[in-house]
């Protein structure tokens, strides 16, 4: 990858088409299972067999941006705030830096906020590309009613998101019903209408890799655009076994449908090497097609900040400060 290769943001499926889902398979998704042992040490072992250096570096870091989701979900959230985040989503890096790394356009992939701060991200990105994505469906726990959750849905897309990131309900995953997962999962798809969905499994929650797996599969047959790991509000938010458990999903179900569904990790993702290790899994899991906007997001948000100072200190060769690289 070279500097050059990396790309703006653009909405999800674009250019694929939508998951449109399927029947719930029970054979398949019983089927599903996961070597813990195993995944751990595949996982264990990816930090140091891959590693890139000086240009190289500064190209996927730089594309890391491009697939960041920058996020503040904070209940102290103002508008002031969400227009900053929003004006450091449309320049993520200094123009200088920029302009010493040779690149143009750089934007990340999205800007995620809680419901009522939509109108005022929408208003803040309008004309830049940079869609909006919400966190819904009582976010972060999901046991607000039912009914609720999915008007919350549509007040979100009709306030202006192009993104609904939901919550399952673990409880369903955690007790084995597939069905009610699979049938909410449906409703919230059908919700969202034309906005994507990317579906928050909150993974910490779920007890085992196999469960993650299992959930995985039925949230994809469902109609999920994306499956993501966690709220970021979990004990245990987003981790490279999970990350390898639910890849994997994705490949075995684009191998029997011929569908790409993205992933995102989120909550603790904050170092540059992090992002490097993430990705480096998703190009030798899934393969290059993956690595763009409409198939892969981290969410984050101080993750932004590590990566600038490491590109600062590609170009000048000394570390900045980290209040040089404030998020708004």
């Amino acid at each position: 990858m070279t500097l050059q290769d990396t790309t703006t943001a653009h909405l999800p499926q674009v250019h694929l088409p939508r998951n449109p889902g399927m029947p719930l398979d029970m054979d398949w998704v019983m089927r599903a299972q996961a070597n813990t042992s195993a995944i751990e040490r595949r996982a264990a072992s990816l930090p140091g067999r891959r590693s890139v250096k000086k240009d190289y570096q500064a190209a996927w870091l730089c594309k890391a941006i491009s697939l960041i989701d920058l996020t503040t979900l904070a209940g102290d959230d103002t508008d002031a705030r969400v227009r900053r985040l929003c004006a450091k989503a449309r320049k993520p890096v200094s123009a200088p830096l920029l302009d010493a790394l040779g690149m143009t356009g750089l934007t990340t992939g999205a800007v995620c906020v809680y419901h009522d701060m939509v109108p005022v991200a929408v208003d803040a990105l309008a004309g830049s590309g940079i869609p909006v994505a919400a966190v819904s469906t009582g976010f972060p726990a999901g046991l607000s009613p039912f009914h609720l959750r999915l008007a919350e849905i549509g007040e979100s897309v009709a306030a202006g998101a192009q993104e609904i990131d939901i919550v399952i309900s673990r409880r369903h995953v955690l007790t084995g019903n597939w069905q009610a997962l699979y049938d909410e999962m449906a409703q919230m798809r059908a919700a969202c209408g034309a906005a994507h969905v990317k579906a928050i499994l909150a993974t910490g929650e779920l007890g085992t890799l196999r469960n993650v797996a299992r959930a995985s599969l039925v949230c994809m047959m469902a109609g999920a655009d994306f499956i993501k790991t966690s709220t970021g509000k979990e004990g245990v938010n987003a981790t490279l076994p999970v990350t390898l458990t639910m890849i994997r999903a994705i490949r075995d179900y684009h191998a029997a449908t011929g569908i790409c569904v993205g992933y995102k990790p989120a909550g603790g993702i904050s170092k540059a090497k992090d992002a490097l290790v993430y990705l480096s899994m998703i190009k030798d899991e899934l393969g290059d097609r993956w690595l763009q906007p409409d198939l892969f997001r981290f969410g984050a948000s101080s993750l932004l900040g590590d990566i600038e100072r490491q590109l600062e200190h590609h170009v000048s060769g000394s570390y900045s400060a980290g209040w040089r690289h404030a998020m708004a």
